[in-house]
């Protein structure tokens, strides 16, 4: 039987859904090391966000008899091209990289742990959730194919959804190297892509030459992040060259030197700042890198704030499973909505503002079916946990007295 005072009691007040927010943001914020640098886990997410929101700004799949096409709004209106400014942001990406890599590969020495381990559990995180995206888009290809669909348009469709493979690939490889990179100038492959373009487009080399600085031209900022970890860029100045710098040398190689302003590729043209990264691309990075730098305090100083910290945690626990499934968040919005017709901001050409003032009310509705795909697809992502580099602790239950294991960033 039901005892009568709790019959009688009133029900709890529900919690308001902002209350339960900041509490579970507490709780967050509670279980994080004391120690940890939550600047780097800052430009970590504000790396891939910045990769995300430029992709689905300037991403377009125009609806031609019906088929799908890929063209970019950066084509018709190159006036735009500063929207790349701010949202190509890999450089930032691999200075982190570059940072966390050196210094946990120091603190694994330190443990005695071996490389391989070190390495094997770095590049399982990476890869873990590919599995996952590739089964998929190979079995959508060819479900697409056998219904009747257009080659060109799946072709366009997979290219897209696997594009991301080869930051993947490079980041991996140059991860691997971490213990012969540890203390490389970034000087090195600076001169290496210089070399490359000064050949190819100085003295008309062959355009395959380029592909040197697809390792190079990301290990500028890879070994930045190496002499982030040295100490070498902990005064402001080294920021502020770096910023200043890379600004001017970018102008320099755009204004004079016929370096498209663009720095992402855009279909049709002849070059671009990224396939594969060009002297350009680099100093622009060079830039970014200066600006991160400089912004360190500023982050560390937000993400003392419990909800800013819960944001940046949650998507670096899901980074990845971000980054690889934001391409198909686009596409299937694209894709799903054809029965609609031909809807502005997401089947039509990308040629003027009303494009753009469509394209930006699209982005919750992207946003929310990567949502669904984070959802769905995130544990591929997470590990067993170990002890390491870590972003939150995992607690156990009271009572139990063995320390728990914790999530790697």
């Amino acid at each position: 039987m039901t005892d009568p005072a709790l019959a009688l009691a009133p029900a709890p007040a529900p919690v308001p859904a902002g209350g339960a927010l900041r509490a579970a943001a507490a709780r967050i914020d509670a279980a994080t090391p004391a120690g940890r640098d939550r600047a780097v886990d800052a430009l970590r997410a504000l790396a891939i966000a910045g990769v995300v929101l430029g992709h689905w700004l300037v991403t377009a799949l125009v609806s031609d008899g019906g088929g799908l096409r890929a063209a970019s709004p950066l084509r018709d209106m190159p006036w735009l091209a500063p929207v790349s400014w701010a949202f190509q942001t890999l450089a930032v990406f691999f200075l982190v990289g570059g940072h966390v890599a050196t210094r946990g590969y120091a603190s694994a020495r330190s443990r005695g742990e071996s490389y391989g381990r070190w390495l094997g559990a770095r590049l399982s995180r990476l890869f873990r959730p590919v599995l996952a995206v590739l089964g998929l888009w190979t079995a959508t290809a060819a479900l697409l194919l056998l219904s009747g669909a257009e080659f060109g348009t799946v072709r366009t469709l997979v290219k897209l959804a696997l594009s991301p493979m080869w930051f993947l690939l490079v980041f991996a490889a140059l991860t691997a190297a971490t213990p012969l990179l540890a203390r490389l100038s970034p000087l090195w492959p600076l001169v290496v892509v210089l070399h490359a373009d000064l050949l190819r487009f100085g003295f008309g080399a062959p355009s395959w030459l380029g592909w040197v600085s697809l390792a190079a031209g990301w290990l500028v900022p890879f070994t930045l992040g190496a002499a982030w970890t040295r100490g070498e860029l902990d005064r402001r100045r080294a920021g502020l060259v770096l910023l200043a710098g890379g600004t001017a040398a970018t102008a320099a190689l755009v204004a004079w030197a016929g370096y498209p302003a663009s720095m992402v590729g855009v279909p049709g043209t002849p070059v671009s700042n990224l396939d594969p990264p060009t002297l350009a691309a680099v100093t622009f990075g060079l830039a970014q890198c200066g600006l991160a730098l400089l912004l360190r305090d500023r982050l560390r100083r937000v993400t003392r704030r419990p909800v800013a910290w819960a944001a940046v945690a949650v998507v670096n626990l899901s980074a990845m499973t971000i980054f690889l499934w934001h391409q198909t968040a686009l596409m299937a919005t694209t894709a799903g909505t054809l029965l609609l017709g031909r809807l502005p901001g997401l089947h039509t050409r990308p040629d003027g503002l009303d494009w753009v003032a469509a394209r930006i009310a699209w982005l919750p509705v992207f946003a929310l079916v990567l949502a669904g795909c984070w959802a769905a697809f995130r544990s591929r992502e997470r590990g067993r946990p170990r002890r390491g580099s870590r972003i939150v602790r995992a607690h156990r239950p009271s009572g139990t007295t063995r320390t728990a294991g914790a999530r790697h960033v």
